[in-house]
């Protein structure tokens, strides 16, 4: 299906963002177009004393991708995968396919499936 014949929702455009916790250990979270990560929460849910957004290069390095074009598949390093739980109960998700402005559309639960991704409740509004 043509994504541009789409008309997309912020909250089904899933963002892919890496994180990294207190010890610099990288990890992806998934989050919708229109929220923020609270990273206190987060945090809490994995069990790491903090979690925070990696600069543009560490990302880089971790992931292969270019900022605004990270992807959760096909990252150079493999790293825990935690996904908006919100995001699995939608019935189709948009994601970043490796390059800015290219979104794959798929079923949530193909994250679960293929990353395997976990599930946390971390949404803040944007």
């Amino acid at each position: 299906m043509n994504v541009n014949a789409v008309q997309l929702t912020r909250d089904a455009v899933v963002k892919t963002l890496v994180m990294q916790d207190e010890a610099a250990r990288p990890m992806l979270v998934l989050m919708h177009g229109d929220c923020k990560v609270s990273t206190k929460n987060l945090a809490r849910q994995i069990g790491c004393k903090s979690v925070e957004p990696c600069k543009p290069d560490v990302a880089n390095r971790h992931s292969g991708f270019l900022i605004g074009g990270t992807s959760p598949f096909g990252t150079r390093k493999s790293m825990p995968v935690y996904v908006e739980s919100s995001i699995l109960e939608l019935d189709r998700i948009y994601i970043n396919g490796g390059r800015r402005g290219f979104l794959v559309g798929l079923a949530p639960a193909v994250l679960l499936d293929v990353l395997p991704a976990k599930a946390v409740q971390c949404a803040l509004p944007d």
